[in-house]
């Protein structure tokens, strides 16, 4: 951390699409300009491990996956700083960042921020979830990109989104095996979907998305129409039990993957007090940006799908226009035809994402689970218990916290922030807006004791970044 200048330009969050094409964007402009990633190697969730993979078949992760190379080159030759393996544990109102990497932290002021922190699966709370065996879709596509590993034995797949039928095709390509897809799409969201097919008709998402269920359906036994979801097991997931009409039928597995879609990573920008609001066909909290990605705290931006989920190549387009705007803000050359061409190129990567929101909208009984499922895995806080301390008169997740620490373990509430929030608004009747959000203060990430103690001795920066 030592050889980490205390101040820059511009500091990026993220090494994904927004983060990578943010950062090339500003250093190409003459600004200096780090970029804060916490895997080892660029690329973000989309592009993880692409300068690494042990895949050698390239068919295997698909062509999307590989335009991920001339991303990271263009970062690369950019002569932004690259600072891998680093926790971001705090952005404050005055741009002062916490960062801990190789056992250290360190303060860096910077003038413009932008957070690239991308997006997180929805939380997937059904009985059983925390049993050895279920993980969820994503987890596994990190064990494929990053180390080439698909999981052995029976495994079933379930839930609804794209990244499902994704990962299921990238498994068939590399040779696993898929005793099951249990497909959790309501059957009413075609209907909902409708207004929205002619925008996805000219998308680039038509085409693709109908390859891969072509090849899924051929391939994997597909159970669609599923309304409720168990995993059943003593030390480990046994078998997966599905609802479909009146029945419950059970099959053997030995891994079940859960998915139903992914939502922005709020934590961090929450954390610096900027504003969010709820996006009620997307289920889930959106921070308030302009047409820049610029928040409402002064010099703070956020780019890709932490300002809202929309995809990789929106993603990249967003972090140009960020970049181009910190650059412009700081009074360096920027191009007006740059920004025309990712604007235009942003409002096609758009182009049919409202009809995939509509179609993959997770049904609400796998969105608010009841009885003992778990909700809060840290804590181990059921569903029922939620129930119980709204009826009580809990009115927020924050008084949630105080009544069953609910969102206080490691994660900071990414594995059950949105399911407290659903499950209380449920109770009080009504809407997950009125409801809001746990309050999040730094450090957003676990660090320890050393690392904060290697912080500079000055009294007033250790409290602007560890707000009490």
């Amino acid at each position: 951390m030592s050889t980490l200048a205390e101040r820059c330009d511009v500091a990026i969050v993220g090494a994904g699409p927004a983060g990578l094409a943010a950062a090339a964007t500003c250093a190409g402009a003459g600004l200096s300009t780090v970029l804060f990633d916490e895997q080892p190697s660029a690329g973000g969730q989309i592009y993880r491990s692409i300068t690494e993979t042990p895949l050698t078949n390239r068919a295997v992760l698909g062509p999307s996956y590989w335009q991920g190379e001339a991303l990271v080159e263009q970062f690369r030759a950019s002569g932004a700083r690259y600072v891998p393996g680093a926790t971001v544990w705090s952005v404050t109102r005055d741009r002062d960042i916490g960062v801990s990497h190789g056992g250290g932290s360190q303060i860096v002021d910077a003038r413009r921020i932008i957070l690239c922190t991308g997006a997180l699966e929805r939380p997937f709370p059904i009985p059983g979830w925390t049993l050895p065996g279920v993980m969820t879709a994503g987890a596994a596509q990190i064990l494929l990109k990053s180390s080439g590993v698909v999981a052995s034995g029976r495994v079933v797949l379930a839930g609804c989104g794209p990244l499902l039928w994704l990962l299921a095709r990238q498994y068939l390509d590399a040779g696993a095996k898929i005793d099951a897809v249990l497909d959790t799409t309501p059957a009413a969201n075609r209907a909902q979907a409708l207004p929205y097919v002619l925008p996805f008709l000219f998308s680039g998402y038509l085409r693709e998305g109908l390859e891969l269920l072509r090849r899924v359906k051929r391939e994997v036994p597909l159970i669609s129409g599923v309304t409720a979801l168990r995993a059943i097991g003593n030390d480990r997931l046994g078998a997966v039990a599905y609802r479909r009409g009146g029945d419950e039928i059970e099959i053997p597995a030995d891994t079940l993957l859960l998915h139903q879609g992914v939502v922005p990573n709020v934590n961090l920008a929450m954390s610096a007090g900027i504003r969010h609001r709820w996006n009620e066909s997307q289920l889930c909290f959106n921070p308030v940006l302009d047409a820049d990605g610029a928040s409402d705290v002064e010099g703070i931006a956020i780019a890709g799908d932490g300002a809202g989920v929309a995809g990789a190549e929106a993603a990249r387009w967003r972090g140009v226009i960020a970049g181009i705007a910190a650059a412009k803000a700081l009074g360096a050359k920027t191009s007006g035809g740059e920004e025309r061409a990712a604007r235009s190129a942003l409002v096609r990567a758009l182009r049919g994402r409202a009809f995939l929101d509509a179609l993959y909208r997770p049904a609400d009984a796998f969105r608010r689970p009841t009885g003992d499922t778990i909700v809060c895995r840290c804590e181990e806080i059921s569903a029922r218990q939620i129930a119980e301390t709204v009826a009580l008169g809990c009115p927020g997740p924050n008084q949630m916290k105080i009544f069953l620490r609910c969102g206080m373990g490691p994660c900071q509430g990414r594995l059950c922030g949105l399911t407290v929030t659903d499950l209380i608004a449920q109770g009080r009747g009504v809407s997950p807006e009125a409801v809001g959000y746990y309050r999040l203060r730094p450090p957003v990430k676990p660090i320890t004791v050393g690392e904060l103690a290697a912080l500079p001795k000055d009294e007033a920066a250790v409290k602007a970044v560890v707000r009490t």
